[in-house]
């Protein structure tokens, strides 16, 4: 049960990283806060992959003549590579689509839609990816979409939102939500083509997804949109703590994708909806409404259906 415990943590990572770039998407440029996730998060990655490794393997006796197997690499195939820039060039996607949601007047529905990730990576994970849900986690699969949209619906007609939901905030939310979960089913296909134990296998993974993306798309700003790196410069503060959050949140959403199937971790984390609420409610003193409280449990019956299927 430790992905469950990853998972967790992922979600009160995520709910942070979440609040930073939505406040970031006020000074910089959508591409710019989608770096922010990545620009700094290769060292991290790395460290937390050395540390793993080492913590991981037998004393090692140093008066022997042989490199200690922490240091090794394992062997990389080109389905590995491949999968992973995949993976990587998706979740860009994945976080775009995101960053624009945060500029849409009905955010809240959009959001939504987003959060159905966990239903696509469900579908397309029995259909191509091999994966074998049971019954009880169909179930709650279904249950935690339907919750998410209670509570997106809910918080839409809240803001008057629901009578101007647009075609382009559908269209959005819908690309995140499947660019999230092909990512997801990637990062897990890529874990379990390593011959290394899963947890270090989803250190290795990270390092090159995170790698990928900040070379990648630090080089396209800089070709085509260096002003966009004017702005990160001067918000750099908000930049460096976006990136260490986002990559340990990383670190648990890859730990946890790989010890289990992608649509059950997902579901789990859909309790970052309800994290969300309680913070609106108790921190912003937002009153809850009934719907909201049916949604609320909901969420919290699905997580438990996905921790036992």
């Amino acid at each position: 049960m430790s992905w469950v415990l990853f998972t967790l943590g992922a979600v009160f990572l995520q709910t942070g990283r979440n609040a930073l770039q939505s406040k970031l998407s006020d000074k910089v440029d959508t591409l710019g806060v989608t770096l922010s996730r990545f620009l700094f998060a290769p060292p991290i990655a790395l460290a937390y992959l050395l540390l793993l490794s080492y913590l991981s393997q037998p004393s090692f006796d140093s008066h022997a003549n042989v490199q200690p197997a922490w240091l090794e690499l394992p062997q990389f195939s080109l389905s590995f590579v491949l999968v992973v820039i995949l993976a990587a060039l998706l979740q860009i996607a994945a976080t775009s689509f995101m960053v624009m949601l945060f500029k849409q007047r009905n955010f809240a529905i959009g959001a939504g839609l987003a959060k159905s990730e966990a239903l696509v990576a469900g579908i397309l994970g029995t259909l191509f990816f091999g994966s074998y849900l049971s019954v009880i986690g169909w179930l709650g699969i279904v249950l935690g979409g339907v919750a998410v949209f209670v509570l997106s619906a809910g918080k839409s007609v809240q803001q008057g939102a629901t009578r101007s939901l647009s075609t382009k905030t559908l269209c959005i939310g819908l690309a995140s939500g499947a660019c999230f979960a092909l990512t997801s089913l990637f990062v897990r296909e890529a874990s379990h083509l390593l011959a290394l134990p899963l947890k270090q296998a989803a250190a290795w993974v990270l390092l090159w997804v995170v790698s990928i993306q900040a070379a990648g798309l630090s080089l396209y700003i800089f070709i085509r949109k260096p002003n966009i790196l004017k702005q990160m410069l001067a918000n750099v503060h908000t930049v460096l703590v976006i990136s260490t959050v986002s990559c340990l949140g990383s670190v648990c959403w890859f730990t946890a994708m790989a010890l289990q199937h992608v649509a059950y971790v997902k579901t789990l984390g859909q309790i970052e909806v309800l994290l969300t609420l309680l913070l609106a409610h108790f921190w912003l003193n937002d009153k809850v409404s009934k719907r909201e409280i049916i949604g609320l449990l909901l969420i919290g019956v699905a997580a438990t259906m996905v921790m036992w299927a």
